[in-house]
């Protein structure tokens, strides 16, 4: 993309997505994440309505006596935006590509976390991690990770969401909120790393996905090609059991998806490329702040 119009698309998303990070997402950001990171303060004697997982026992048993640790929230939190890069995101078929839907999302949390203090980095991921951009406060910071999202090139178009977890466990060492952003289509587990890296960290994913994805039209033969391997092939969508498979294919893998999230602790929000993105963060950031 040449340099004046990858100026006037920075401009275009930061208008947008400032405006509804300050309007929309102020409140329901600082209530959903703020509180998150707390650091320990000290201890006092157990009293009535304290939560009993705050007990400190090395304290109780040497005093005979129950105590329990208090905690500070943190000033600051550090915000982590991993975002799939990989071949699949370029897929769309509605109002705009999941890549389009995910910039989107993600200079909206970037605002968010700018404008409650907080400091904002970027893994981008394919089946390798492309880019690191650390965790840092600023305007100038926030208009440099757009740039990127919007203009950035990966080298791989395969997935490894594991390798990327991973990659996120070892590189940040403070306990951070994280949002995976990503269509989750990946054929290798994932799930132990997701569980290692919520028990770290506060993970949450956002699923991007294209309301085509979920099921074949009737529309005869149609030569189809791998976004991330490059293979093509051809598929007889007329043919009900054809159309039935992938039907099948498909739900199998938005049951695996949902039981993994669950597993681990992971909270998630299902976002399609033609729908509006607001609610569904609203209604995830609701949800964390009850």
């Amino acid at each position: 993309m040449e340099t004046s119009e990858l100026l006037k698309r920075v401009r275009q998303i930061e208008i947008k997505t400032r405006g509804l990070s300050r309007n929309i997402f102020a409140g329901e950001y600082h209530s959903a994440f703020k509180g998150r990171g707390m650091t320990f303060a000290e201890v006092r004697e157990y009293q009535y309505g304290d939560d009993i997982r705050n007990i400190d026992w090395n304290v109780t048993a040497r005093y005979n006596n129950p105590y329990v640790k208090l905690f500070e929230e943190e000033r600051e939190l550090t915000v982590m935006l991993m975002i799939d890069v990989s071949g699949s995101r370029e897929f769309g078929t509605m109002s705009k590509l999941k890549k389009n839907q995910i910039t989107e999302i993600a200079a909206v949390l970037a605002f968010s976390a700018i404008q409650n203090n907080d400091k904002i980095g970027v893994i981008f991921f394919s089946d390798t991690i492309e880019k690191f951009i650390p965790p840092k406060k600023g305007k100038t910071h926030i208009l440099r990770i757009i740039r990127e999202l919007i203009d950035f090139k990966p080298e791989h178009r395969s997935t490894d969401i594991s390798n990327a977890l991973r990659y996120l466990t070892n590189a940040i060492k403070k306990r951070c909120t994280t949002f995976v952003i990503s269509d989750f289509i990946d054929d290798k587990d994932y799930e132990n790393a997701l569980t290692i890296a919520n028990k770290k960290h506060d993970v949450v994913a956002l699923k991007i996905y294209d309301q085509r994805e979920t099921e074949l039209p009737s529309i005869g033969l149609i030569k189809i090609r791998d976004a991330e391997t490059g293979e093509y092939s051809w598929i007889d969508t007329s043919n009900k059991k054809v159309r039935e498979k992938y039907a099948g294919w498909w739900r199998k893998q938005e049951e695996n998806t949902t039981e993994v999230f669950k597993r681990s602790g992971v909270d998630v929000a299902n976002i399609r490329t033609d729908q509006d993105y607001v609610r569904s963060l609203i209604n995830l950031f609701q949800r964390r702040g009850h």
